[in-house]
């Protein structure tokens, strides 16, 4: 498999692990415990520091019990003798060729998951994006959105298996070893940096192909929802191409040039916002309470508001009608409010928003008036925040 087609997943394997959780998560130790296996790992990077001469902690398995089979290429030290990589990974695993780091345990698979840790926090906040950055990023790997925008079928294959996997592409455990007198296993997580030049390069060759493909097209399709949501994705694989590039950065590769922040394509997609036009047509509206709360709420986005030819129509319907309440002498009225954004190109409803709503009085008239202002503090409060979402979670679809 070309390595260097690994695309998308990596990133997000490699930014959860340093965003989200600590480098001895899942371990069973305390977080003061985890936090001291983290730094000993780090310093042992350095050639200083000494693991702990016994266990993590006594919730984990006994030594060998869940112990996953060897990767190819994995040594497994059955001696009792402690190889010179547990103290000092740099010893082993010279600097100059290795990016490593030792993980321990009562078991050996959180000893591997730990050395894993431990090698991904060397990299520190540097290559982390986002949070909600990668999560758009790897929903788009899971759900086949970026197959469309590659224009290599190995490329399509590769992304999808790497989003599978989880273990960091790249770095493989080397060594482990059980330190039978006190029931410890250790770990070593290796990355050669060679191979992982050669892997970040290609990968940014290809997001920025993936790019490429993406802001490349007509005016007419630029200035839509769907050139929307086009820009607002090459933000999001720009974002993960700078990661990459500070990555390469700290194992002292060359970075490809031409990488781009994923601002310079948000402040775009802002100004593709203001030149879409959206119509508001509104049934049975009073004293127009309710198509000035959506105006209000398209604008706030940045919309225009749209003339009779508008792409794209909100079509509000409200439906009020008196309620008998037997007993109660007040008079009540219920409101029935859909309203739905339409894309007339192809006759499709992009986002419904509906809501019923019942207010009473001593007359009917001045119920139904507090329906509308019921209704037009009510879309004031959501219609916005909803559609904002919707914009913010649209993902481009390539024919």
């Amino acid at each position: 498999m070309n390595i260097g087609l690994s695309v998308l997943c990596f990133c997000f394997l490699l930014l959860s692990a340093c965003g989200s959780q600590p480098a001895n998560s899942g371990s069973g130790a305390s977080p003061a415990e985890a936090q001291a296996a983290a730094q000993s790992a780090l310093n042992r990077m350095d050639g200083g520091g000494q693991p702990p001469s016994g266990g993590q902690s006594a919730r984990q398995p006994a030594a060998g019990q869940n112990a996953p089979p060897a990767q190819q290429g994995t040594v497994v030290n059955t001696g009792r003798n402690r190889p010179a990589w547990v103290d000092s990974v740099d010893s082993v695993y010279s600097r100059a060729q290795y990016v490593a780091a030792v993980g321990y345990a009562a078991d050996r698979a959180m000893a591997e998951k730990n050395a894993l840790a431990n090698l991904t926090a060397f990299f520190g906040q540097s290559i982390q994006a986002d949070q909600t950055i990668a999560n758009t990023y790897q929903e788009a790997v899971r759900n086949g959105v970026t197959t469309g925008w590659t224009d290599n079928l190995a490329v399509q294959n590769t992304i999808r298996t790497s989003a599978s996997m989880d273990t960091l592409v790249g770095a493989e455990i080397k060594e482990v070893w059980l330190d039978s007198r006190n029931n410890t296993q250790y770990a070593a997580a290796v990355m050669e940096k060679a191979k992982a030049a050669q892997l970040y390069t290609e990968m940014i060759q290809a997001n920025q192909s993936i790019i490429n493909n993406l802001i490349t097209m007509s005016p007419a399709e630029k200035n839509s929802l769907e050139g929307l949501s086009r820009y607002q994705f090459a933000a999001t694989v720009a974002d993960i191409n700078i990661s990459y590039g500070n990555l390469l950065r700290l194992i002292d590769a060359a970075v490809p040039s031409g990488l781009v922040q994923g601002n310079v394509y948000r402040i775009e997609a802002q100004n593709i916002v203001k030149a879409i036009p959206v119509a508001v047509t509104v049934t049975n509206d009073k004293s127009g309470r309710v198509q000035g709360a959506f105006a209000k709420s398209l604008s706030d986005l940045g919309f225009r508001s749209g003339g009779n030819n508008a792409r794209y129509v909100l079509r509000v319907d409200i439906t009020v009608s008196p309620v008998e309440l037997p007993n109660n002498p007040n008079k009540f009225a219920r409101m029935e409010l859909s309203a739905n954004l339409t894309d007339t190109s192809v006759g499709a409803v992009l986002l419904p928003y509906n809501f019923s709503n019942r207010e009473g009085h001593n007359s009917l008239s001045e119920a139904e008036n507090r329906l509308f202002i019921t209704a037009e503090r009510k879309i004031n409060e959501e219609y916005a925040k909803l559609l904002n979402g919707y914009l913010s979670q649209l993902l481009p679809k390539r024919g």
